[in-house]
């Protein structure tokens, strides 16, 4: 209040003393003699500050000021809260990290490696599954799912494409572990990015790219905003045709997913002329999707299409060049998500083969209204979204 400007000067001066007096002493024994004289002045300052009458317009204003710092501090502790999220759904756990660690020494331990079948990696009469991943464990719960409900693993033949840095883990995880009668092949695609250095300019390991999208969805009566999570192609996708040159069809699982029944029926999957089989969402269609795909021509009712389950004809991929078109369309764009998605939903049009919905059921990373009947019957479970099941903050 400015008219009692010297007043609160007093109060704020006798509130420093007494705080450096109590700061130093732990007992009262510890204080000085000059505390009682301090003491009184404090009260005597307290005794004419109650005894002033204050004007409403100075209590409303000073509330305002301690609600404005309030907010403040509240959106300052949000913020910090959503990049701690973020950071904490990006970081391999402690204890998924020290076994990739362990494994790589141990693999350069042990001298005597088991012979490969390098005779299965390449014949096309076999049920061939690919793999994008970074993770072993996630790998191997991928693999273990889906052999332990194969009606013959003896045909199944699993090539998990990884990086450098988790290679050799990889490769000693898979030579020194089971899975029934399937046989399983580590690739490092940091090496095979170099020999098609041509098409990429991609240093490392591209996992399947999951994409937040955000846009209003106008009802009778309102209008209203939805969040989805899209799980794309990344740029690494596009080396399937040329890294797997004999092989004619191929089934594509994210490393997030968990299978729950015999996928050996996509091998034979008569896709006519489409060649990508995935399941497609329709409650998010390209006309919604138009601030991420920019003014490019398209059909604005047609269903986006999601990664985790993929059946992809690579016969048909190369007929039509599906990998040239692809990097022609990122050729001029920055490498990022929102050019990937739309690449990727351009690329695709309107040769994706339609799988039924019930061969997988997504959002099970961040979506907390999935039904158990969908759940149950699903083949395949598809965690995509922030909260994985290797983490902490998945959902229980």
């Amino acid at each position: 209040m400015p008219a009692q400007n010297k007043l609160s000067h007093e109060l704020k001066q006798n509130i420093q003393e007494l705080e450096r007096v109590l700061s130093g002493s732990i007992t009262d024994a510890d204080l000085p003699p000059s505390i009682e004289k301090k003491s009184e002045r404090m009260e005597a300052a307290i005794a004419k500050a109650k005894s002033v009458t204050a004007d409403c317009n100075n209590v409303d204003k000073k509330l305002r000021q301690i609600f404005d710092l309030t907010e403040d501090e509240a959106n300052f502790h949000m913020k910090q809260s959503a990049f701690l999220y973020g950071l904490a759904v990006q970081t391999m756990p402690k204890n998924h990290h020290c076994l990739s660690m362990r494994l790589t020494v141990e693999y350069f331990r042990d001298d005597s490696f088991d012979q490969e079948l390098t005779e299965k990696y390449s014949d096309p009469t076999l049920q061939h599954y690919i793999i994008f991943s970074g993770n072993v464990i996630a790998s191997s719960v991928v693999i273990n799912s889906t052999v332990m409900h194969a009606m013959d693993s003896m045909n199944q033949v699993f090539h998990v494409l990884t990086d450098g840095q988790n290679y050799y883990a990889m490769k000693h995880w898979f030579l020194r572990n089971a899975f029934r009668d399937a046989v399983v092949q580590v690739l490092n695609i940091d090496h095979l990015i170099q020999d098609y250095s041509d098409k990429t300019t991609l240093p490392h390991l591209n996992s399947p790219l999951e994409f937040r999208i955000s846009f209003y969805n106008s009802g009778n009566y309102q209008q209203c905003m939805i969040e989805q999570y899209l799980s794309i192609f990344s740029h690494s996708h596009y080396l399937l045709s040329e890294i797997f040159k004999n092989l004619e069809k191929v089934v594509v699982l994210d490393d997030d997913v968990v299978v729950r029944q015999d996928l050996s029926t996509l091998g034979n999957l008569n896709m006519g002329q489409k060649v990508m089989g995935a399941v497609q969402i329709c409650s998010v269609r390209l006309g919604q999707l138009k601030r991420y795909l920019g003014e490019n021509s398209f059909n604005k009712k047609s269903c986006s299409w999601m990664s985790g389950l993929n059946v992809i004809d690579l016969v048909r991929w190369r007929e039509l060049g599906i990998s040239e078109t692809y990097w022609k369309l990122v050729k001029n764009m920055s490498m990022e998500e929102e050019s990937t998605v739309l690449a990727s939903m351009l690329t695709f049009q309107d040769l994706i083969y339609a799988l039924d919905s019930e061969w997988i059921v997504s959002g099970l990373g961040h979506d907390y209204g999935i039904s158990i009947q969908s759940i149950k019957k699903a083949a395949v479970l598809h965690y995509n979204g922030n909260m994985k099941p290797w983490l902490e903050l998945g959902i229980r």
